[in-house]
């Protein structure tokens, strides 16, 4: 299945939502989800986002394009997803969690250890935080006329 997830910062915190259904049920993960038949990717991103956390986003450029397999005990494979996280900036509503989110939050970057990411969703993250400062350095100043 294709899936979709956004890395969404607000100042120094990621937009994270602890997952009500499986896979990773019951953990803190970006939000997405499951691409709808005839839909595009970045409406996928934008629709899901609105859904677990009734934020609008802008959709950005692709962060991650990854693997989740989840392995039965007897060898099967119960889910595999083929994910693509985008960069997304919030255009407007509330933060609130939706149907598909036991809750949903703005985590602060340095206390991220407490919501017990999965490394895959840590790499992500730490991905996007790198492509965040090297569009600033690539942009420069807001203002070269007020220095």
């Amino acid at each position: 299945m294709v899936g979709v997830g956004a890395v969404v910062f607000q100042d120094d915190a990621v937009l994270l939502v602890k997952r009500a259904h499986a896979p990773l049920m019951g953990e803190w993960s970006l939000p997405g989800g499951v691409v709808e038949l005839g839909e595009s990717l970045e409406a996928a991103v934008a629709r899901e986002i609105a859904e677990e956390t009734g934020l609008a986003v802008g959709v950005g450029p692709v962060v991650a394009v990854f693997d989740r397999v989840t392995v039965l005990r007897d060898g099967g494979v119960e889910f595999h997803y083929v994910i693509i996280d985008y960069l997304c900036v919030v255009r407007g509503g509330t933060l609130a969690r939706g149907s598909d989110a036991e809750d949903a939050c703005f985590a602060a970057l340095e206390e991220l250890d407490a919501f017990k990411l999965t490394d895959k969703t840590r790499q992500v993250i730490e991905l996007a935080v790198q492509m965040q400062e090297d569009r600033r350095e690539r942009s420069g100043p807001a203002n070269p006329a007020s220095r």
